[in-house]
């Protein structure tokens, strides 16, 4: 268990500490100096009756001051269990009611009051802290909470703390989230002779071991871990609830800075734009609106952000809302993660909530549409969650962004009424009733097609993709052909697509000519066959060679690059395994001098044949390049 303190400065919460663990949590020298915690403090408890190197209590005492509150919300967001301390002199004071907000708005429910320095006041006295802590906590999540009185410098009462510390301990499950990826906030980097570079923080999921490989995040710096050490005992493995220092290999120091995250490379997610739900604090005296300025903290991360307040548009005092939250600088984040919203000037704590949608859109946020998606994503059973989002999402569900972004493997399995596409390369999903939608509208543009264009076969698959699902992603686009040519719905003919009862014919004559110009088609290898050629060597004539090659290719027998000019599939294939072979080794980009050095035609048709690959759906063109579309597997049954 990890607790935290909390309470105004210069209320004893490191003093206590040290009564309670014999730890001085102040180790800077201007700490020692001045009397006052500036940075993150920890110090262990280990509790009675464990064998040696079992459970321990945690402490992370944090700063009091008001200019270091940030500080403070870098240890709360790890905590299990919140320690509030009061002066029995001072009484409740700014500080106090701030570290008591961020506890509340960070969803802590477990905790207890020490009013310290008993041993310097009345008993009158000690009754009416007590009675205005109780009234303090009454709306807060920690109402009802035990209150002790303690004094460390006498010891009246830390022996009762501790025994009320350990049976919390004793009670406290282990952390939401069984089978999550690893996941560790990093409060704190230095380097140490002989190991190197350490980082600390609480570990918030899963479970390390040395020699395990993680993500610092937000990047994609890959680190190993050297050595562990766990509630400040050398380990072989670490796991949710603890705090833990990792040695890194392969990482300076400076590579590494509080409000990172290291994380299991499958889940490692940054973002810089967040969906959330938040409650804003009783006692803020104005309603949250779209477009204020905010420090968001999350983890032991401070960015600042801009508030746009979702539904309903005006957040009121006490009140809960859905916002998306739009961050300076990307930070990392998983749903559930829980956040608070201080003012831009960070001289009070305003919201807090969790995150509903790590990868938040940049459009439509408003919409019923999303609004019913983070209506799914409130759900806190993941497989409802998902199911739920499934259920009304229209283009479906990125299933490897969906696990990622809730910290955990690719779900096993899913109803089979469901579309799904999996590869090495996405796994999506699309819901049962979204899919029926889409086949409708596939089968209705195909109609549509074939009764505007009665000459043609069809449209290539990327131009029925644009009339009847354009937004639908590919991966999802290819299965939904796939599953509805298994059906006997539609027939797939090369890239061409058309309903079973329409077709194109060829006449007897076409038929011998097809027969006769195949092996010169496949002989003509990247340069392509020209139609006059082709008329020229068979000695046939032109125009039937020409109305004879356009009925191969609304066939989707033949490919014509530019007017006249004909390759044969197996060909496009290899064309098509070279263009993402350059891709491969250029950033995804296809330039024309890469193509054509790579083929070996000269630059006229390289450029051709590149054009032609912006058309069917491989690439994209980007000014003087095209782009790979990394969703299109145009080709590639054909190049396997």
């Amino acid at each position: 268990m990890i607790v935290g303190t909390a309470g105004h400065i210069d209320h004893g919460k490191t003093t206590l500490v040290r009564a309670l663990t014999g730890v001085d949590t102040d180790r800077l020298p201007e700490e020692k100096a001045r009397g006052i915690s500036i940075e993150l403090g920890y110090a262990f408890l280990d509790v009675p009756g464990q064998p040696a190197g079992g459970e321990r209590i945690g402490f992370i005492d944090v700063p009091g001051h008001e200019r270091l509150v940030h500080t403070m919300l870098a240890g709360a967001t790890g905590i299990d269990f919140a320690l509030l301390l009061v002066a029995a002199d001072d009484g409740v004071m700014p500080q106090t009611r701030e570290h008591l907000a961020v506890l509340s708005l960070l969803g802590l429910q477990r905790g207890l009051v020490a009013i310290t320095k008993c041993d310097r006041v009345d008993a009158a006295r000690l009754d009416a802290v007590a009675a205005e802590v109780a009234a303090l906590l009454q709306p807060t999540p920690l109402a009802g909470a035990p209150v002790l009185a303690v004094s460390a410098h006498s010891g009246q009462g830390v022996a009762a703390l501790r025994a009320q510390l350990v049976a919390a301990a004793a009670a406290s499950s282990a952390r939401s989230g069984e089978g999550q990826h690893f996941r560790l906030a990093v409060d704190r980097a230095f380097t140490l002779d002989g190991v190197g570079t350490v980082a600390t923080g609480t570990v918030h999921a899963g479970q390390v071991a040395v020699g395990d490989e993680l993500q610092l995040v937000p990047g994609d710096r890959r680190v190993r871990v050297r050595s562990l050490h766990a509630q400040n005992r050398a380990v072989g493995q670490a796991h949710a609830g603890q705090r833990c220092a990792l040695a890194l290999v392969g990482i300076d120091k400076a590579a590494v800075a509080r409000g990172q995250w290291l994380v299991a490379p499958a889940a490692a997610v940054s973002t810089d734009r967040l969906d959330a739900e938040l409650a804003l604090w009783h006692d803020e005296p104005r309603a949250l609106r779209s477009g204020m300025p905010v420090q968001l903290h999350l983890g032991a991360a401070a960015v600042p952000a801009t508030v746009a307040v979702l539904d309903p548009p005006v957040l009121e005092p006490g009140g809960r809302a859905r916002v998306q939250l739009v961050l300076r600088q990307p930070i990392g984040a998983w749903w559930g993660d829980r956040v608070v919203l201080r003012d831009a000037a960070a001289s009070r704590t305003l919201a807090g909530g969790q995150v509903l949608d790590p990868h938040a859109p940049v459009r439509y946020r408003r919409t019923p549409q999303r609004l019913a998606e983070l209506q799914a994503l409130a759900d806190p059973d993941v497989t409802s969650r998902l199911l739920g989002l499934l259920a009304v999402a229209p283009q479906g569900v990125d299933l490897r962004r969906f696990a990622a972004a809730q910290g955990l493997p690719l779900p096993a399995a899913l109803p089979p009424a469901l579309l799904r596409h999996t590869d090495a390369h996405a796994d999506h999903a699309l819901g049962a009733t979204q899919t029926d939608q889409a086949a409708q509208r596939v089968l209705q543009a195909l109609a549509d097609f074939h009764v505007s264009h009665a000459e043609e076969l069809g449209p290539d698959a990327a131009r029925l993709r644009r009339l009847a699902q354009p937004r639908l992603p590919e991966p999802l686009w290819r299965a939904l052909l796939a599953r509805l040519q298994a059906q006997g719905q539609l027939q797939l003919r090369g890239a061409f697509v058309h309903l079973p009862a329409h077709g194109v014919r060829l006449s007897a004559t076409e038929e011998r000519l097809a027969q006769k110009v195949g092996p010169k088609l496949l002989a003509a290898g990247f340069e392509g066959a020209w139609v006059r050629d082709l008329a020229r060597d068979s000695a046939e004539p032109e125009p039937l060679m020409r109305v004879t090659l356009a009925r191969l290719a609304q066939r989707g027998e033949l490919f014509q690059v530019v007017k006249d000019l004909y390759y044969p599939p197996a060909t496009m294939a290899r064309l098509t395994a070279l263009a993402r072979s350059v891709a491969a080794g250029h950033g995804g980009e296809v330039t024309a001098a890469a193509f054509r050095d790579a083929t070996g035609l000269g630059r006229k048709r390289a450029i051709q044949i590149l054009e032609h690959f912006d058309r069917i759906g491989l690439l994209r063109r980007v000014g003087d390049v095209h782009r790979l579309r990394s969703d299109s597997r145009l080709f590639d049954e054909v190049a396997a």
